[in-house]
């Protein structure tokens, strides 16, 4: 079966169908009239148990649902609040708790699709004891969109199709599991710095959720994966929320494109604005004579160590047009005696620019409990061990000590001779290459913070900073420290409250060049203020002090913690 026959018709087995319109239709009406959205699961659980169930904790939801359908037998049978809200029970107990329900109750609750259209729609299966069961996790999802009519955010609301999760059903998941909406997904999701594109990319797709973001602000959106099964449900989410993704259901093409292949094999001679990708980078030991039938494929990329990150950020540059960006997430092997970042590095062209943030990093054991867990290959004792100590043996084989888990940005430069040479370093000043860990709490979504400070760093790149006029960012504040009784703090702090939430700390001179940044004064007078001021001494030496501090002031623009006065943009 060919790529273009298979992804026009949505038939795949074992994946919802996507080929009849006239029931996803009636499936939405219905999903609809109950308001089975995020708000609405969101009442009807509480706060507690809609949280819990974020963590994938289904025991709060049981309790809530059972009170629900309890409450409205008695009290408000009969009443159309009741028995919307006692419909709804029944949809979130069906697909997002994985209870089995009885075909009555679901013609009754969704009569326009009813079971019949739910069965050949391939969302639910007759079980053992005359009702259906789930045959896919079928749930709300919704985000803020781009500015509407009105010049204010559109609440964007879908529903979202994907396989059911380890905690939704007994053993080992299938090695073709179709991912949901998970932590590294959303996490993506908010880093991504979101800008009118013409031709964006998703690569990895999954059930498509980048791509329903990326639908916001890229003319075209084209989105690949390995699996059959995965392309399946990504155009079944897109027909089935046609209307809130802006898609018209007779010419998906014209803005979708759905590609079957590895890595950059479907796009190979073509250009992107941007790509993101969510690719399958855990670290999975190999075994040998493994195929692709004994890899999971929403996670695992078959190749040995952290090779499919490393491919992705040699190669994604050849696909990105100049001034393109990408942004993934990655793991990153760290050996002993070597700091985190020199791996990464080492992989990216020379025509490239790069932020890495790495935000974890855990050891061997952790590392392979986490995945063993996520597969549920943790409920059979024996090959628990088995798998356990194959991680470990792996690792242990090219000496890695530590895992790195973290966000990917590059850049191919708009101006072609901003290349990295042995000439030509990375500097501020030429080419953005940026390594730094930060493991504490951050605001999200942090997108548009990473997109402020690539363009300051723009900014930085273009402008002569000694003549800049600076103030001081509105979310930065100061704390000073001082022992009790000393006559000046021994540690000046300032903080930022929003964005990446750094600290950082100050020398004298630095803290009386930040109090002086009103926008009145240039960097060159305020500096020459100081070296008067502070200047002077013995040993003194007016060049050093001066260079050091234009370095000091280049970092906090560089971090946000001070702006360019754009009362005063012309005089930089």
């Amino acid at each position: 079966m060919t790529s273009s026959t298979l992804f026009t018709t949505g038939n795949t087995a074992d994946a919802p169908r996507s080929d009849l319109p006239h029931l996803l239709t009636a499936l939405a009406s219905d999903l609809r009239s109950i308001g089975y959205t995020l708000d609405g699961v969101a009442e009807l659980l509480g706060a507690s148990a809609f949280a819990a169930l974020d963590r994938d904790q289904l025991i709060p939801a049981l309790l809530a649902t059972e009170e629900a359908e309890a409450d409205v037998a008695g009290a408000e049978g009969g009443t159309e609040p009741g028995e919307r809200r006692k419909g709804l029970a029944a949809v979130v107990r069906l697909w997002l708790l994985a209870v089995p329900q009885p075909g009555e109750k679901l013609d009754a609750v969704l009569p326009a699709i009813r079971t019949e259209g739910l069965v050949e729609l391939r969302l639910i299966e007759p079980d053992d004891d005359g009702g259906y069961r789930a045959a896919a996790d079928l749930r709300p999802y919704g985000w803020q969109g781009e500015p509407g009519s009105q010049g204010e955010p559109d609440d964007v609301e879908i529903w979202v199709a994907s396989d059911l999760a380890a905690h939704q059903r007994p053993g080992v998941l299938r090695h073709d599991h179709v991912l949901g909406i998970g932590q590294a997904s959303t996490t993506l999701v908010q880093t991504t710095i979101r800008r009118e594109v013409d031709r964006a990319l998703d690569l990895g797709t999954g059930c498509g959720i980048q791509s329903f973001h990326l639908l916001d602000h890229a003319q075209h959106v084209t989105a690949t994966d390995i699996s059959e099964r995965a392309l399946a449900f990504t155009r079944f989410n897109m027909l089935l929320n046609a209307d809130a993704l802006g898609l018209d259901p007779e010419r998906l093409e014209e803005r979708v494109s759905l590609r079957l292949g590895s890595l950059l094999e479907p796009v190979e001679g073509e250009l992107f604005d941007l790509v993101v990708s969510n690719p399958p980078f855990v670290i999975t030991p190999r075994t040998a004579g493994e195929d692709a039938a004994d890899q999971f494929t929403y996670r695992d990329g078959g190749l040995p160590g952290d090779e499919i990150v490393a491919t992705l950020i040699e190669l994604l540059p050849n696909v990105l047009a100049p001034g393109g960006t990408a942004q993934l997430l990655g793991n990153w092997e760290i050996t002993d005696g070597w700091e985190w970042h020199e791996r990464p590095e080492s992989w990216l062209p020379d025509n490239a620019e790069a932020w890495f943030i790495q935000r974890e990093q855990v050891g061997p054991e952790q590392y392979a409990e986490t995945w063993l867990q996520d597969s549920s290959e943790s409920r059979n004792r024996e090959s628990y061990k088995d798998s356990y100590a194959a991680y470990l043996r792996d690792f242990a084989s090219r000496n890695v000590t530590g895992i790195g888990f973290g966000m990917v940005f590059l850049r191919k430069p708009a101006d072609q001779r901003r290349t990295l040479t042995p000439a030509a370093p990375a500097t501020t000043t030429n080419l953005l290459r940026r390594f730094e860990e930060i493991t504490y709490p951050i605001e999200q979504p942090v997108g548009p913070h990473l997109g402020a400070a690539v363009e300051r760093f723009d900014w930085l790149a273009g402008h002569s900073l000694e003549h800049a006029h600076l103030l001081v960012a509105e979310d930065v504040t100061e704390e000073r420290h001082q022992r009790p009784g000393a006559e000046h703090p021994g540690v000046i702090l300032l903080r930022q409250g929003a964005g990446l939430r750094r600290t950082n700390l100050l020398s004298t001179e630095l803290a009386g060049f930040v109090s002086a940044c009103d926008g009145e004064l240039s960097v060159r007078q305020i500096i020459g203020a100081l070296e008067a001021l502070l200047g002077g001494g013995e040993g003194f030496d007016g060049g050093t002090f001066r260079e050091g501090l234009l370095r000091d002031v280049r970092n906090l623009v560089a971090d946000g913690f001070l702006l360019p006065d754009p009362a005063n943009e012309e005089q930089s």
